[in-house]
């Protein structure tokens, strides 16, 4: 028993900073944002983070294997190591501590894999199977998020729907922003009623209209999160806010061809323009 602990704790902070790991890898926009939260919240989004990645992964990106097979594995494994509190897989192994210790609605999870599901099997997407897709694959990462970030369920309540416009605007402008790859190379197509055949500058707008709602909502939410979190948030907001104009500033055309993205330059200048804001307290 006396040396259970310490080593339990060397096997937890492993795992944690295999999530960061992973975070960092895949995210230089994210990676950054967190980098900023109080120290209490940065394993633990980076352990959603991580987990949310390579279940995406399987979907994405594991081709020639069997993938319905491996996220249902993927799936069982996450649940019982809810259940045990343990996993020797180190992704889920933080994954599960943050479930359990911020009590995170198991039904999030199972939306979210549900959503990764469907990119095994649905190619084009109508209306309401876009919104299931859309509240699975980011809406509840928003709400998972929340969840650490305030332990006051008043206060958790009233922002859900602004950390569900947040997730849906993030995920929207990198639909936008891989549109190439989704739909030349996967043969995906998210947006309902839209032929890429003929994507025209009506069709952009519209789906513009529709994240600017969702970026114009989320705003509202940023202000009234913790202090310790604001920053954070922030930052991935005015990133994606960036990565949005330069998208909008972008034939239809042009959208199809090549994968739109800030520069680092950019996203630093952007960086430190948020510290000096928050400094001067006005977000």
């Amino acid at each position: 028993m006396t040396t259970r602990v310490p080593m339990m704790s060397l096997y937890d902070e492993t795992c944690f900073e295999c999530s960061k790991l992973i975070t960092k890898k895949y995210s230089t926009s994210f990676s950054l944002g967190i980098k900023t939260f109080d120290k209490s919240f940065r394993y633990p989004i980076y352990a959603i983070y991580g987990f949310v990645r390579y279940a995406d992964e399987i979907v994405d990106t594991f081709h020639g294997y069997n993938q319905q097979q491996l996220i249902s594995r993927f799936e069982e494994e996450t649940f019982k190591a809810i259940r045990e509190r343990i996993s020797t897989n180190p992704v889920i192994q933080s994954f599960q501590q943050v479930v359990n210790r911020f009590e995170i609605d198991h039904e999030l999870i199972r939306a979210f894999l549900r959503s990764m599901e469907m990119d095994l099997d649905n190619k084009a997407y109508d209306k309401d199977s876009y919104q299931t897709y859309i509240y699975g694959s980011a809406e509840v990462i928003g709400m998972m998020c929340l969840r650490v970030f305030t332990n006051d369920d008043t206060l958790y309540q009233a922002l859900v729907p602004k950390a569900r416009s947040l997730g849906a605007a993030f995920q929207k402008i990198n639909f936008l922003r891989d549109v190439k790859a989704d739909y030349t190379e996967r043969g995906r197509t998210y947006f309902p009623g839209i032929d890429f055949n003929n994507f025209t500058e009506r069709d952009k707008l519209a789906i513009e209209a529709e994240i600017k709602h969702d970026f114009d909502e989320a705003f509202e939410g940023i202000k009234c999160l913790p202090a310790g979190t604001r920053l954070g948030v922030y930052i991935a907001y005015i990133y994606y806010l960036q990565l949005f104009k330069k998208i909008s500033y972008t034939p239809a055309n042009v959208i199809l061809q090549k994968r739109i993205r800030v520069s680092d330059a950019r996203k630093m200048s952007l960086y430190i323009k948020a510290v000096l804001q928050q400094k001067l307290n006005v977000i």
